[in-house]
């Protein structure tokens, strides 16, 4: 059974010894810190969130989401902190505030591995691997595990190797986050060929989330904090990387409607109905005329709603969290699940951008390929193939959405040649 004093672990993996406490600023509250600082969460001002370059300021990116998923998991972090604890008796200093920073921090890098044109650029990237002659021609080599993490491409796994070892001092620690925020952020800790995943439930091993390359790494990461092992190359989810989980899920499923709204892609009065159906007191709602208020009152409660029923869920489960008996996610089960299903429904017949659309409106598969192919062909000589190829996905998956389109116009890629 994992041990929340072990959970909740400051160390940060280049130093032998966690760093002096200081109350006013909490180790946890640096990593929030160096994450906000850092050029990769940046750059996700210009990344797609839902709606690629919209020429509406309104609608979401990747940054704006970011940071509405770390006030969300702020709050479910403190919330579950306040109870916690006290419950398991945990020393002063792991107070309410500090799984509030934790929860906050992870949430806010949750994204920080997506590629350009959201989840259309990891499709494209696994496809250049398996249909590109260049990209076919970089796994020769490699091994079956190095090969797959590369036809698998996963944003998470990018997330982490952003953090632990791309930013600020690469190859060396990355930002040097503390071992519980790094556990936290990791959804899904699992090497691409580590064991299957129990059932549809288990969430964490649905996807990848660690390269071979980072495996020593995120190996460190679990003897520090105590993460159970779930089979080889696989370990059980840090508790608080459900609250993660939970939070991203409640700001996009609810953040996509109103923006829905925005653009004009749902009607006002269905837009309402869909929130009012979640619940909750809305004392002020009278008071409110304007269509575009009444829709942004009702999304703040909506996830006031929703804050709360993850919470009690967490407290509920929290002993079977800790020993690997619930592996669901948290909205899987609270009262609101039946209508946030309906509305991820609604949104994904009447908001979300098909892969059609990227290409047709952007060029986007055109864009990618062959940044791709140009990056591999001016590839370092004197590494890995490994590394090569790793350094081939770290360049283009960190390009915005608008840089990307710009190397593309700008050079010969767009006539079919290469410079140099």
């Amino acid at each position: 059974m994992m041990d929340w004093r072990k959970l909740l672990s400051a160390r940060r993996l280049v130093d032998v010894a966690p760093e002096p406490y200081d109350v006013a600023r909490s180790p946890f509250q640096k990593d929030f810190d160096r994450i906000v600082f850092c050029s990769a969460f940046r750059r996700l001002q210009d990344k797609t969130q839902v709606h690629p370059l919209s020429d509406n300021d309104y609608v979401r990116t990747r940054l704006t989401h970011s940071l509405e998923v770390a006030s969300v998991g702020r709050s479910l972090g403190a919330g579950i902190g306040q109870v916690i604890a006290g419950r398991r008796r945990l020393p002063a200093e792991l107070d309410a505030a500090e799984f509030g920073h934790i929860v906050s921090a992870a949430s806010l890098a949750h994204d920080i591995g997506n590629p350009p044109f959201g989840h259309r650029g990891e499709k494209l990237m696994r496809s250049w691997f398996r249909d590109a002659a260049r990209g076919r021609a970089m796994l020769n080599g490699l091994t079956e595990a190095e090969q797959q993490d590369l036809l698998q491409f996963e944003g998470n796994a990018q997330g982490f190797r952003i953090l632990t070892r791309l930013q600020n001092w690469r190859d060396a620690g990355g930002l040097r986050l503390t071992a519980a925020t790094l556990a936290t952020f990791s959804k899904y800790p699992r090497l691409v060929n580590g064991a299957p995943a129990r059932g549809a439930d288990d969430a964490g091993a649905q996807k990848f989330g660690i390269m071979q390359a980072e495996a020593a790494i995120f190996r460190d990461v679990a003897r520090e904090t105590g993460l159970q092992g779930a089979g080889e190359g696989r370990w059980l989810r840090h508790p608080l990387a459900f609250l993660v989980e939970a939070a991203d899920d409640i700001c996009y499923t609810i953040i996509d409607l109103e923006d829905g709204y925005k653009i004009g892609k749902i009607p006002f009065a269905e837009a309402e109905q869909l929130l009012l159906a979640l619940g909750g007191t809305r004392r002020r709602l009278k008071e409110i005329a304007e269509p575009a208020r009444r829709i942004a009152y009702l999304r703040a409660k909506a996830i006031g709603v929703l804050i709360g029923q993850v919470a009690a869920m967490f407290l509920d489960v929290e002993p079977q969290l800790l020993d690997g008996r619930h592996r669901a996610p948290l909205l899987n089960d609270v009262p609101g699940a039946a209508a946030l299903a309906h509305i991820t429904d609604v949104t994904a017949r009447k908001v979300f951008v098909s892969d059609g659309d990227y290409e047709r409106d952007l060029g986007a598969d055109r864009v990618i390929r062959a940044l791709l192919d140009r990056a591999a062909s001016q590839s370092a000589t004197g590494t890995s193939a490994y590394a090569r190829a790793l350094g081939v996905t770290d360049l283009v998956s960190g390009m915005t959405d608008s840089y990307a389109m710009q190397q593309y116009a700008a050079s010969d890629l767009s006539r079919g040649s290469f410079r140099g």
